[in-house]
Protein backbone atom coordinates (compact mmCIF):
# COMPACT_ATOMS: atom_id res chain seq x y z
CA UNK A 1 0.00 0.00 0.00
CA UNK A 2 1.29 3.49 -0.82
CA UNK A 3 2.21 6.00 1.87
CA UNK A 4 -0.69 8.23 0.85
CA UNK A 5 -3.15 5.35 1.21
CA UNK A 6 -1.69 4.25 4.55
CA UNK A 7 -1.97 7.71 6.05
CA UNK A 8 -5.36 8.27 4.47
CA UNK A 9 -6.60 4.98 5.90
CA UNK A 10 -5.44 5.92 9.39
CA UNK A 11 -7.18 9.27 9.20
CA UNK A 12 -10.31 7.64 7.89
CA UNK A 13 -10.35 5.34 10.89
CA UNK A 14 -10.11 8.34 13.18
CA UNK A 15 -12.51 10.67 11.38
CA UNK A 16 -14.91 8.43 9.47
CA UNK A 17 -15.12 5.37 11.71
CA UNK A 18 -15.04 6.84 15.23
CA UNK A 19 -15.43 3.44 16.85
CA UNK A 20 -11.73 2.99 16.15
CA UNK A 21 -9.70 2.78 19.34
CA UNK A 22 -6.02 2.62 20.14
CA UNK A 23 -5.28 -0.24 17.76
CA UNK A 24 -6.34 1.86 14.79
CA UNK A 25 -5.04 5.22 16.03
CA UNK A 26 -2.77 7.10 13.61
CA UNK A 27 0.26 6.61 15.88
CA UNK A 28 0.01 2.87 15.18
CA UNK A 29 1.43 3.48 11.71
CA UNK A 30 5.18 3.00 11.64
CA UNK A 31 7.08 6.19 12.25
CA UNK A 32 9.06 5.67 9.05
CA UNK A 33 5.88 6.16 7.04
CA UNK A 34 4.92 9.35 8.86
CA UNK A 35 8.48 10.58 8.58
CA UNK A 36 8.85 9.93 4.84
CA UNK A 37 10.95 12.60 3.04
CA UNK A 38 9.24 15.66 1.62
CA UNK A 39 10.94 18.66 0.04
CA UNK A 40 10.12 21.93 1.77
CA UNK A 41 8.12 24.52 -0.15
CA UNK A 42 6.28 27.81 0.17
CA UNK A 43 2.61 27.47 1.05
CA UNK A 44 1.77 31.15 0.65
CA UNK A 45 3.54 34.40 1.40
CA UNK A 46 5.65 33.99 4.51
CA UNK A 47 4.38 30.46 5.34
CA UNK A 48 6.41 27.37 4.41
CA UNK A 49 5.97 23.62 4.74
CA UNK A 50 9.05 22.11 6.42
CA UNK A 51 7.76 18.82 7.81
CA UNK A 52 8.05 15.27 6.50
CA UNK A 53 5.34 13.95 4.19
CA UNK A 54 3.04 12.54 6.84
CA UNK A 55 3.28 15.22 9.54
CA UNK A 56 2.99 18.98 9.18
CA UNK A 57 5.56 21.41 10.45
CA UNK A 58 4.91 24.97 9.35
CA UNK A 59 7.55 27.70 9.28
CA UNK A 60 6.47 31.34 9.46
CA UNK A 61 8.89 34.15 8.62
CA UNK A 62 7.80 37.00 10.88
CA UNK A 63 10.43 39.46 9.65
CA UNK A 64 12.00 39.47 13.11
CA UNK A 65 12.61 35.77 13.62
CA UNK A 66 10.99 32.51 12.63
CA UNK A 67 7.98 30.80 14.19
CA UNK A 68 7.65 27.03 13.86
CA UNK A 69 4.37 25.18 14.31
CA UNK A 70 4.95 21.64 15.63
CA UNK A 71 8.11 19.54 15.84
CA UNK A 72 6.60 16.19 14.79
CA UNK A 73 8.29 12.93 15.83
CA UNK A 74 11.57 12.88 17.76
CA UNK A 75 13.23 11.56 14.59
CA UNK A 76 11.63 14.34 12.50
CA UNK A 77 13.74 17.08 14.07
CA UNK A 78 16.78 16.44 11.86
CA UNK A 79 14.66 16.61 8.71
CA UNK A 80 12.91 19.79 9.84
CA UNK A 81 16.23 21.47 10.61
CA UNK A 82 17.56 20.46 7.19
CA UNK A 83 14.45 21.85 5.51
CA UNK A 84 14.80 25.18 7.31
CA UNK A 85 18.40 25.47 6.07
CA UNK A 86 17.44 24.32 2.57
CA UNK A 87 15.04 27.27 2.32
CA UNK A 88 17.87 29.65 3.19
CA UNK A 89 16.89 30.26 6.80
CA UNK A 90 18.94 29.61 9.95
CA UNK A 91 17.73 27.24 12.64
CA UNK A 92 19.00 29.60 15.32
CA UNK A 93 16.55 32.22 14.01
CA UNK A 94 13.59 30.09 15.12
CA UNK A 95 12.42 32.14 18.11
CA UNK A 96 9.06 30.50 18.81
CA UNK A 97 7.80 26.91 18.60
CA UNK A 98 4.01 26.63 18.80
CA UNK A 99 2.33 23.28 19.46
CA UNK A 100 -1.00 21.95 18.19
CA UNK A 101 -1.21 19.06 20.64
CA UNK A 102 1.21 17.22 22.85
CA UNK A 103 1.29 13.75 21.29
CA UNK A 104 4.66 12.39 20.23
CA UNK A 105 3.94 12.74 16.50
CA UNK A 106 3.59 16.52 16.82
CA UNK A 107 5.61 17.35 19.93
CA UNK A 108 8.27 14.65 20.15
CA UNK A 109 10.77 16.61 18.05
CA UNK A 110 10.36 19.87 19.95
CA UNK A 111 13.03 19.08 22.56
CA UNK A 112 15.74 18.75 19.90
CA UNK A 113 14.48 21.74 17.92
CA UNK A 114 14.37 23.90 21.02
CA UNK A 115 17.92 22.87 21.91
CA UNK A 116 19.14 23.67 18.40
CA UNK A 117 17.44 27.05 18.19
CA UNK A 118 16.95 28.31 21.74
CA UNK A 119 13.30 28.99 20.84
CA UNK A 120 10.52 29.62 23.33
CA UNK A 121 7.86 26.90 23.30
CA UNK A 122 4.24 28.10 23.38
CA UNK A 123 1.15 26.04 24.23
CA UNK A 124 -2.20 26.17 26.00
CA UNK A 125 -2.36 25.64 29.76
CA UNK A 126 -3.36 21.98 29.38
CA UNK A 127 -0.88 21.60 26.54
CA UNK A 128 1.93 22.84 28.78
CA UNK A 129 1.04 20.18 31.35
CA UNK A 130 1.11 17.38 28.80
CA UNK A 131 4.32 18.63 27.15
CA UNK A 132 6.03 18.75 30.52
CA UNK A 133 4.79 15.20 31.21
CA UNK A 134 6.23 13.96 27.94
CA UNK A 135 2.77 13.11 26.66
CA UNK A 136 1.74 11.15 29.76
CA UNK A 137 -1.34 13.14 30.78
CA UNK A 138 -3.99 10.99 32.55
CA UNK A 139 -6.67 13.37 31.25
CA UNK A 140 -5.89 12.56 27.62
CA UNK A 141 -8.32 10.06 26.01
CA UNK A 142 -5.28 8.28 24.54
CA UNK A 143 -3.44 8.05 27.87
CA UNK A 144 -1.78 4.68 28.20
CA UNK A 145 -1.71 4.04 24.46
CA UNK A 146 0.01 7.10 22.98
CA UNK A 147 3.85 6.90 22.95
CA UNK A 148 5.74 9.12 25.38
CA UNK A 149 8.75 11.33 24.66
CA UNK A 150 11.35 13.45 26.43
CA UNK A 151 9.48 15.96 28.63
CA UNK A 152 9.87 19.64 27.86
CA UNK A 153 10.72 22.32 30.37
CA UNK A 154 9.72 25.96 30.75
CA UNK A 155 6.79 25.90 28.33
CA UNK A 156 5.11 29.31 28.07
CA UNK A 157 1.31 29.32 28.44
CA UNK A 158 -0.75 31.17 25.84
CA UNK A 159 -4.29 32.13 26.80
CA UNK A 160 -7.34 31.24 24.75
CA UNK A 161 -7.88 34.04 22.24
CA UNK A 162 -4.53 35.65 23.00
CA UNK A 163 -2.97 37.51 20.09
CA UNK A 164 0.79 37.06 19.94
CA UNK A 165 2.80 39.68 18.13
CA UNK A 166 5.60 37.60 16.65
CA UNK A 167 7.76 40.02 14.72
CA UNK A 168 5.50 41.62 12.10
CA UNK A 169 2.88 38.85 12.32
CA UNK A 170 -0.09 38.61 14.70
CA UNK A 171 -0.85 34.98 15.59
CA UNK A 172 -4.01 34.14 17.54
CA UNK A 173 -4.30 31.09 19.80
CA UNK A 174 -7.62 29.24 19.89
CA UNK A 175 -8.18 26.55 22.51
CA UNK A 176 -9.76 23.60 20.69
CA UNK A 177 -9.81 20.71 23.22
CA UNK A 178 -11.10 17.29 22.23
CA UNK A 179 -8.44 15.26 20.51
CA UNK A 180 -6.39 16.13 23.60
CA UNK A 181 -7.26 18.38 26.55
CA UNK A 182 -4.64 20.92 25.46
CA UNK A 183 -5.34 20.97 21.73
CA UNK A 184 -4.77 24.42 20.26
CA UNK A 185 -5.36 25.91 16.84
CA UNK A 186 -3.57 28.96 15.48
CA UNK A 187 -4.56 31.61 12.94
CA UNK A 188 -2.69 34.42 11.21
CA UNK A 189 -2.63 36.42 7.99
CA UNK A 190 -0.04 35.82 5.28
CA UNK A 191 0.41 38.15 2.32
CA UNK A 192 1.91 37.90 -1.15
CA UNK A 193 2.05 41.27 -2.82
CA UNK A 194 -1.21 43.04 -2.06
CA UNK A 195 -3.21 39.86 -1.47
CA UNK A 196 -3.52 38.72 2.12
CA UNK A 197 -5.12 35.44 3.16
CA UNK A 198 -6.19 34.02 6.51
CA UNK A 199 -4.35 30.82 7.34
CA UNK A 200 -5.71 28.47 10.00
CA UNK A 201 -3.51 25.73 11.46
CA UNK A 202 -6.29 23.70 13.04
CA UNK A 203 -5.54 20.85 15.39
CA UNK A 204 -6.77 17.28 14.95
CA UNK A 205 -10.47 16.84 15.74
CA UNK A 206 -10.68 13.03 15.75
CA UNK A 207 -12.21 11.26 18.75
CA UNK A 208 -9.55 8.58 19.23
CA UNK A 209 -8.88 6.92 22.57
CA UNK A 210 -7.28 4.11 24.49
CA UNK A 211 -9.33 0.91 24.69
CA UNK A 212 -10.63 1.63 28.18
CA UNK A 213 -11.77 5.20 27.50
CA UNK A 214 -15.42 5.99 26.79
CA UNK A 215 -16.34 9.52 25.81
CA UNK A 216 -19.85 8.95 27.16
CA UNK A 217 -18.33 8.65 30.65
CA UNK A 218 -16.97 12.19 30.35
CA UNK A 219 -19.89 14.52 29.48
CA UNK A 220 -17.98 17.69 30.36
CA UNK A 221 -15.19 16.67 28.01
CA UNK A 222 -17.70 15.96 25.25
CA UNK A 223 -19.19 19.39 25.88
CA UNK A 224 -15.79 20.98 25.38
CA UNK A 225 -15.34 18.95 22.20
CA UNK A 226 -18.65 20.26 20.82
CA UNK A 227 -17.63 23.82 21.68
CA UNK A 228 -14.44 23.20 19.70
CA UNK A 229 -16.43 22.38 16.57
CA UNK A 230 -18.18 25.76 16.82
CA UNK A 231 -14.86 27.51 17.42
CA UNK A 232 -13.23 25.91 14.38
CA UNK A 233 -16.22 26.57 12.14
CA UNK A 234 -15.99 30.29 12.97
CA UNK A 235 -12.24 30.71 12.40
CA UNK A 236 -10.91 33.09 9.73
CA UNK A 237 -9.94 30.40 7.26
CA UNK A 238 -8.98 30.96 3.63
CA UNK A 239 -6.34 28.21 3.80
CA UNK A 240 -6.77 25.26 6.17
CA UNK A 241 -3.69 23.41 7.41
CA UNK A 242 -3.80 20.45 9.79
CA UNK A 243 -1.15 18.51 11.78
CA UNK A 244 -1.79 15.46 9.57
CA UNK A 245 -1.80 16.97 6.05
CA UNK A 246 -4.19 14.39 4.61
CA UNK A 247 -6.85 15.30 7.19
CA UNK A 248 -7.50 18.46 5.18
CA UNK A 249 -6.77 17.02 1.73
CA UNK A 250 -3.61 19.11 1.60
CA UNK A 251 -1.59 16.96 -0.78
CA UNK A 252 -4.43 16.69 -3.24
CA UNK A 253 -4.70 20.49 -3.26
CA UNK A 254 -0.94 20.92 -3.65
CA UNK A 255 -0.97 18.53 -6.62
CA UNK A 256 -3.46 20.82 -8.37
CA UNK A 257 -1.17 23.86 -8.25
CA UNK A 258 -0.04 25.03 -11.68
CA UNK A 259 3.11 26.56 -10.20
CA UNK A 260 4.79 26.99 -6.85
CA UNK A 261 3.08 30.38 -6.49
CA UNK A 262 -0.40 29.20 -7.50
CA UNK A 263 -2.47 29.44 -4.33
CA UNK A 264 -5.91 28.94 -5.91
CA UNK A 265 -6.25 25.18 -5.13
CA UNK A 266 -5.38 25.82 -1.48
CA UNK A 267 -8.04 28.48 -0.94
CA UNK A 268 -11.39 27.30 0.40
CA UNK A 269 -13.27 29.66 2.76
CA UNK A 270 -15.55 26.75 3.75
CA UNK A 271 -12.72 24.41 4.69
CA UNK A 272 -12.79 25.01 8.44
CA UNK A 273 -16.59 24.70 8.57
CA UNK A 274 -16.51 21.45 6.62
CA UNK A 275 -13.66 20.08 8.74
CA UNK A 276 -15.60 20.82 11.95
CA UNK A 277 -18.86 19.41 10.57
CA UNK A 278 -17.23 16.14 9.54
CA UNK A 279 -15.59 15.80 12.95
CA UNK A 280 -18.89 16.48 14.74
CA UNK A 281 -20.56 13.67 12.78
CA UNK A 282 -17.73 11.32 13.70
CA UNK A 283 -18.01 12.17 17.39
CA UNK A 284 -21.77 11.59 17.25
CA UNK A 285 -21.22 8.19 15.67
CA UNK A 286 -18.62 7.32 18.32
CA UNK A 287 -21.02 8.27 21.12
CA UNK A 288 -23.83 6.26 19.53
CA UNK A 289 -21.56 3.24 19.25
CA UNK A 290 -20.61 3.54 22.91
CA UNK A 291 -24.25 3.77 23.95
CA UNK A 292 -25.15 0.74 21.84
CA UNK A 293 -22.42 -1.38 23.44
CA UNK A 294 -22.94 -0.17 27.01
CA UNK A 295 -23.52 -2.96 29.50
Amino acid sequence: MSLRLLIGAALALGLVLPVARAAQAPHAIEHSQWNAPQKPFRIYGNAWYVGPYGLSSILLDTGQGLALFDGDLPESATQIEAHIRELGFRVRDVKWILNSHAHSDHAGGIVALQAASGAQVLASAAGKRELELGGADPGDPQYGSAPQYTPLKNVHVVRDGEILQLGHVAVTAHYTPGHTPGSTSWTWESCAGRRCLHIAYVDSLSAISADSYRFTDHPAYVGSFRKTFATVAALPCDILLTPHPDASGFWEKVAQRKSSTDVTPLVDPKACRDYAADAAKSLDARLAEEQATKR
